[in-house]
């Protein structure tokens, strides 16, 4: 096993953000080699971590049930061939060790015959320093021997290299871990990293990568065909295939909305329930053989009923892909948000397309992100904040600002946010006024809530900001910070009617 170890494993061990470890390694607190820490660098810097400590799995836990609306793991153990295989990976190192230390210990053996035939050639002196070097070899052995400290993290790495396996992305250097029953794909997904797929069903071949290093066994059946000289390049599909060992991956990346193909999806309706006399949450499911691939904060056109349509944000976060949540508000008049909130029937079908829009994450991005949501724009605000929580960005800052308490129409979820994550910090806010009207005396007011809350906080402005909500609003709210001297680049906006 080595001594380096990733900055996601290295994380875990200790029980702290992967952006935590970031900060130690860029203040110097740290040394790095080739963006990997030591197991001796790690105890030094956390000289409290022991093996019993499972805060971090419990907080993980804890985010992934009420941030991400993920399934629960009801799978926590890897497939048992891929358990065993790991242990016996584990294993064949124990049988290494305990073979090089009987040859160790055979050498010394020979050793001490070697000195008996030498002391019979030599004289006096020779002999005294001869029996000097002898005491001396005896003792360093015995030190040597002793049962010395237990590194704790050494041996929860050894734990967690039967629970996990480590997938290093080539040519992105992206890593993750694979838990669980979880594909290829799958674990890439919980963590934000947007590989290239299709139907995530084993029947397009589109989710092929190329193994370079390590072993992966095929835990899924798929319809898609490899040919035999795939097979000899190690190529597998992603969706399919799980890591046994540490591997190395070579895999493609999505890194911009032109990459995101136009999809057609028919889903059903699994759930709509009111949260406030105003907003509907509707639940669509997509069929198992094809889902929805899109960047979080993408919008999608959505078709009921008798062709009754609208465009909407989707309000969760592409780490689950099947599941796909909007915020329907209601429109008097308006034929879909009409036939939502008197007629639609769980198990209805819907019509999926998409998706669109650029006010994406920018992920290269190390500055804090600030999120504001105006009324209504909590939806694609809120799929953006559970993608970058899945990243682990380090500060998350969130806004929703208001025109009434009524439009907060899920405040639980910010706080739980906040209760889950130490780096994470919501704030409501309040306007007295329709977010959607605007004149002289409203754009005043929205000014000055705007300077108190860069007054109180002045890192705000060097920060990335991301607005969402009604034209009105954001037009005034992105006047703000480029007044600020903000540049354009810094400065996302989307109109959510």
């Amino acid at each position: 096993m080595s001594d380096l170890l990733s900055l996601n494993r290295a994380a875990r061990l200790v029980g702290v953000n992967r952006a935590d470890l970031q900060k130690k390694v860029q203040s110097g607190e740290m040394s790095s080699f080739d963006g990997k820490v030591t197991i001796s660098q790690l105890l030094l810097c956390f000289p409290d971590a022991q093996l019993e400590d499972t805060a971090e799995l419990k907080r993980i836990s804890q985010i992934k049930e009420r941030a991400f609306g993920k399934r629960v793991f009801e799978r926590a153990l890897p497939d048992a061939e891929v358990l065993a295989a790991r242990i016996t990976e584990l294993s064949k190192t124990l049988a290494n060790s305990q073979m090089q230390l009987k040859q160790f210990n055979a050498l010394l053996v020979k050793l001490w015959d070697k000195f008996g035939e030498l002391e019979g050639q030599c004289d006096g002196e020779s002999r005294a320093r001869m029996e000097s070097l002898k005491c001396w070899i005896k003792q360093e052995v015995a030190s040597a021997m002793e049962p010395g400290f237990s590194n704790p993290l050494a041996i929860k790495d050894g734990i967690l290299s039967v629970m996990t396996a480590q997938v290093t992305l080539l040519p992105s250097q992206q890593d993750f871990l694979v838990e669980g029953r979880d594909t290829l794909l799958e674990a890439a997904m919980r963590v934000g990293i947007s590989l290239n797929y299709g139907c995530s069903g084993g029947n397009c071949g589109l989710c092929k990568g190329k193994v370079l290093s390590g072993q992966v066994k095929k835990t899924r059946h798929h319809d898609f065909s490899l040919s035999e000289t795939e097979k000899e390049q190690g190529i597998v599909l992603m969706c399919s295939s799980t890591a046994v060992s540490d591997i190395t991956l070579e895999a493609y990346v999505t890194g911009s909305v032109q990459e995101i193909p136009y999809q057609q999806i028919v889903a059903t309706v699994k759930t709509h329930a009111a949260l406030t006399d105003e907003v509907m949450l509707l639940h669509l499911q997509t069929p198992r053989s094809q889902r929805l691939r899109f960047l979080a904060g993408q919008n999608v056109s959505l078709r009921v009923g008798q062709s009754f349509s609208t465009e909407l944000p989707i309000a969760s976060c592409p780490c689950d892909d099947r599941n796909l949540l909007f915020h329907v508000r209601r429109h008097s008049g308006n034929l879909f948000s009409d036939y939502v909130f008197e007629h639609l029937k769980n198990g209805e079908v819907v019509e999926v397309e998409g998706p669109q829009g650029e006010f994406i994450l920018h992920e290269k991005s190390e500055r804090p992100l600030y999120f504001f949501a105006f009324d209504g724009g909590f939806a694609p605000i809120k799929s953006l904040v559970e993608h970058a929580m899945s990243l682990e960005v380090a500060t998350i800052h969130l806004h929703w600002i208001a025109s009434s308490q009524e439009q907060l129409y899920l405040p639980n979820v910010g706080r739980a946010w906040g209760d889950a994550l130490d780096n994470f910090h919501y704030s409501e806010h309040t306007t007295g006024f329709d977010l959607r009207v605007s004149n002289a005396k409203r754009e005043a007011q929205l000014l000055h809530h705007l300077q108190e809350m860069t007054a109180a906080d002045p890192a705000m402005t060097r920060g990335d900001v991301y607005l969402a909500g009604p034209e009105a609003a954001i037009g005034v709210a992105e006047k703000f910070f480029l007044s600020q001297g903000m540049p354009k680049s810094r400065v996302f906006v989307e109109v959510v009617s």
